[in-house]
């Protein structure tokens, strides 16, 4: 969030022999499940379908399921780091023979929630079913007539794995979930709180899977919480060379200086409160969040506002404003120091002498809490690969960081973000030539 396009367009039905199949396969949902879920009924029950193809977005389905360059909507082929070697997502199309067409609606709910495919073939935890366990039996209704039968069937093969043993045998996995799963089901609201605190909880743990990238995992890959009852759910994680920042209410690294309505904005557009969108959060917003209803973006806002502040990081003191160099023992006055000399020479112009930036076009580096987090993976990323904003119809036009990778050494990246990190009152650790090089190593940079 503060850290892919989903087509939505309704494709004509296939007028194959699947048609009769997926008609047997909507009546045999209808009767499988208790009166108060939908089923699908029928290819022209256009609501539901409808509401499917929102939910899609809202999961940010095509993001996994669609390749890179060009790769037909939800027909698999996105390459995923892990740790323990690259997923290859699948083809989640309507083809029969190489994507779901032949699934029946509880094949589809069992995959969704569970991880398991037809033919007891575990699923990878890259996909997120440990929140996708949450969904109701109505929302899995609606994107199962949604896939089945809006989505345009591709005949594109699914690729496997590139995971070395023993992390290669799938059936291992049922250990894995029977350690780490949750366990409660689908989502229960919570009769404290309100309908629109529900849907934002709802919406964040469940289809919006945020904690896959803003929680830590544990050295199994598994998130360390599923929702507000662990400490560490939602308190910032590293997913391929990214930090997702902590969402909690840190007042310096966390969401305890940003208002509701600049997080619903930030959503909405990639910009909120002087911040904007970097690295995959670029993709989200783009392809998933700016396609979200006003009132469900104010749900998450107000959701994510009353999580209380976990792994605290940093600090900012506006009143203070001098960096530490010039202060702090070092002879050296700030205006003299190598990392203000290469701010003022590379990123004063868009940034601002004083770090506020020019909202909403560039964002602000003065208790920006990603600046001021302890984890600096996306700082140097950024400084090294460069970056650029979203581009939304309600936000403004896209701006791009230029890589710094050919013009600065590792030391002299270490010595100007260490001067950002310490000037216009933010207060954050200084970061070293060592951090700079491992981190461009790992991105062969």
């Amino acid at each position: 969030m503060i850290g892919a396009s989903v087509v939505s367009a309704k494709a004509q039905t296939a007028q194959t022999a699947q048609t009769a199949q997926t008609a047997q396969t909507a009546q045999t949902a209808q009767t499988a499940q208790p009166p108060r879920s939908p089923s699908v009924q029928a290819p022209t029950d256009q609501a539901l379908i409808a509401r499917g193809a929102y939910l899609a977005k809202a999961g940010d389905c095509a993001g996994c399921h669609t390749a890179v360059n060009g790769g037909a909507p939800y027909a698999g082929g996105l390459g995923m780091a892990s740790p323990f070697g690259t997923i290859i997502s699948s083809n989640i199309t309507p083809d029969p023979r190489d994507g779901i067409g032949r699934y029946t609606y509880e094949d589809f709910a069992r995959a969704l929630r569970e991880g398991v495919a037809p033919g007891a073939k575990h699923l990878y935890p890259a996909m997120p079913y440990p929140s996708f366990s949450r969904l109701t039996d109505d929302d899995v209704h609606a994107l199962y007539a949604y896939f089945m039968h809006a989505v345009k069937p591709v005949a594109r093969p699914n690729q496997p794995a590139q995971v070395a043993f023993p992390f290669s045998q799938r059936w291992t996995l049922k250990f894995w979930k029977w350690l780490f799963m949750p366990k409660g089901g689908p989502y229960q609201s919570h009769a404290g709180r309100d309908e629109q605190w529900n849907r934002g909880a709802y919406l964040v743990q469940s289809l919006g899977h945020c904690g896959a990238c803003h929680t830590p995992r544990g050295a199994a890959f598994q998130e360390r919480g599923y929702d507000e009852s662990s400490p560490q759910y939602l308190a910032g994680g590293v997913n391929d060379h990214w930090f997702a920042a902590n969402l909690t209410g840190d007042p310096a690294s966390g969401l305890g200086r940003v208002s509701a309505d600049d997080l619903a904005s930030f959503l909405k557009t990639g910009h909120g409160g002087g911040l904007a969108a970097y690295g995959s959060m670029v993709q989200q917003v783009e392809d998933s969040t700016q396609y979200l209803s006003d009132q469900d973006l104010r749900a998450i806002a107000s959701y994510l506002k009353t999580l209380p502040a976990q792994q605290p990081s940093g600090n900012y003191n506006p009143g203070h404003p001098v960096a530490r160099s010039a202060v702090d023992g070092n002879r050296v006055r700030e205006r003299q120091s190598s990392g203000a000399a290469v701010y003022g020479s590379f990123c004063a112009r868009c940034h601002g002498v004083q770090g506020m930036g020019v909202p909403p076009l560039y964002p602000r580096l003065a208790g920006n809490p990603t600046v001021i987090s302890d984890d600096t993976t996306s700082l140097i990323r950024l400084l090294v690969e460069g970056g650029n904003t979203p581009a939304t119809p309600g936000g403004p036009p896209r701006t791009s960081m230029p890589a710094f990778a050919g013009l600065l050494s590792d030391a002299e990246m270490a010595q100007v973000l260490t001067y950002i990190r310490s000037a216009w009152g933010n207060d954050a650790r200084q970061v070293t030539g060592n951090d700079v090089g491992t981190l461009r190593s790992e991105l062969h940079k």
